[in-house]
C-alpha cells in the first residue's frame, strides 16, 4: 500500500445509485465552502445524480483532476452506465454499479491516489445478487485490505461520543456465548490504537459498559462483568491501558458521564448505536478501525423511501467526510512520531 501525498482528494464511493447517496453528496459538495470541505470526488455512474440532484458535475479520469475542478463543479469519476436510474428502486444494474464504485474506491485509498475513503449507503440485498459474498462493505474494504475481519473494529462517532459495540449483527440470544476475555481485550486494545493514530489522543480513557442491568451488582444480575470483563480488564491495565470496570449502561451515557472517557466499548450492537443515533443521528459517522487505510461512512441507509424526494439530509455525510479529512491528519503526525 502506498500512502497519499498531502493535499490528496477524498474518494466517495456513492453507494446505491437508487438510494439517497448521490443526493447527500451532491448536497455536501453544494455546502462545501460552508463546512470548510476538503476537495473530494465521487465515484460511479455520473448520470446517477440526475434523478436525485441538479447541481453542476465534472467528469474526471484521473483523481488529480478533482483539485483543479471541485471549486466549480463536483468532480466524479465515471465508471459504469447504468441502463436506467430511478430514485427510490434499486435493481441489479445498479448494485453493478455500487460494487464497482466501492472497489475502485479502495484502490484509490491503497494506491495513495485519494487520501481517504468515504462510503455511501448500499443495499446488501442486490449486492448479495450480484455476487458479493461479505456480510457487509467493511468486510470486504477489509479483506482487500489485507486485514483480518475481526481485526477491523466499526466505530460509531458523534461531537462528544464515541462507541464501539464488542459484537455487531448477531441476534441477542448469541451475544452472551460470544463474549469472551479475549474479544474483550481485543476490542479494547483496538480502540485504544485507533484513538491514538485517528484522534491524536496520547493516552485514551475507555469506558467499559456492563453487559447486565446495574453491570451484574457483583454477580447478582449476571456474572460476565465478573467473570469475563474484570479479568480482561485487569490484564489490560497491567498492560498501561486506561480502562474503566464495567460500568452500567443506563448511566453512562448522559453529558457529564461523556466527560470522564474518550469511547465507550459496549457488549452488543444497539448498547452503542442508540445512545449514539439519539443523541446525533444526523451527524453520526461510522468509522472503521484497524485498516492501513482511513475509511468513514454516513450512520444511514439507502432510504429508497425518500430517495429523489430532496428530503435527504446529507449532515452525517458531512460529518464523516470531516472525520475523514482529520484523521488523515492525525494519521500523518502519528506515523511521524512512531516512525
Amino acid at each position: 500500500m502506498t500512502k497519499a501525498p498531502p493535499g490528496m482528494p477524498l474518494a466517495i464511493s456513492l453507494g446505491d445509485p437508487a438510494g439517497i447517496g448521490p443526493e447527500i453528496v451532491g448536497k455536501t459538495w453544494e455546502v462545501r465552502r460552508q463546512h470548510n470541505l476538503p476537495p473530494f470526488f465521487a465515484i460511479g455512474d455520473i448520470n446517477c445524480f440526475a434523478p436525485h440532484w441538479d447541481g453542476p458535475t465534472q467528469r474526471i479520469d484521473d483523481p488529480m483532476q478533482a483539485l483543479r475542478y471541485f471549486g466549480e463543479a463536483l468532480p466524479v469519476f465515471h465508471m459504469h452506465d447504468c441502463n436506467e436510474i430511478i430514485a427510490g428502486a434499486p435493481d441489479l444494474d445498479g448494485a453493478h454499479c455500487a460494487f464497482q464504485s466501492l472497489e475502485l474506491a479502495v484502490g484509490f485509498a491503497r494506491a495513495g491516489s485519494a487520501s481517504a475513503m468515504v462510503t455511501a449507503p448500499v443495499a446488501k440485498a442486490q449486492l448479495y445478487a450480484v455476487g458479493f459474498t461479505h456480510p457487509g462493505q467493511t468486510e470486504f474494504i477489509a479483506e482487500r485490505c489485507g486485514v483480518a475481519k475481526n481485526n477491523a473494529i466499526m466505530m460509531l462517532a458523534g461531537p462528544d461520543l464515541r462507541v464501539v459495540p464488542m459484537t455487531t449483527h448477531i441476534p441477542m440470544a448469541q451475544v452472551a456465548e460470544k463474549l469472551d476475555g479475549r474479544l474483550v481485550r481485543q476490542r479494547i486494545r483496538a480502540t485504544s490504537k485507533g484513538l491514538q493514530r485517528n484522534f491524536g489522543i496520547e493516552r485514551p480513557r475507555i469506558a467499559v459498559a456492563g453487559f447486565n442491568p446495574h453491570a451484574g451488582e457483583d454477580g447478582n444480575m449476571g456474572g460476565e462483568e465478573r467473570d469475563i470483563f474484570l479479568p480482561a480488564i485487569e490484564q489490560l491495565r497491567s498492560e498501561g491501558f486506561d480502562v474503566s470496570d464495567p460500568l452500567p449502561a443506563d448511566t453512562m451515557f448522559h453529558a457529564d458521564a461523556r466527560k470522564h472517557y474518550d469511547a465507550a466499548v459496549c457488549a452488543y450492537h444497539d448498547q452503542a448505536l442508540i445512545p449514539l443515533k439519539t443523541l446525533y443521528f444526523h451527524e453520526a459517522v461510522n468509522m472503521t478501525l484497524g485498516l492501513p487505510i482511513v475509511r468513514t461512512s454516513p450512520d444511514h441507509g439507502t432510504a429508497f423511501d425518500i430517495a429523489g424526494q430532496n428530503k435527504a439530509n446529507p449532515g452525517s455525510m458531512i460529518a464523516a467526510i470531516k472525520m475523514a479529512a482529520a484523521c488523515v491528519k492525525h494519521r500523518q503526525a502519528y506515523d511521524q512520531i512512531t516512525a
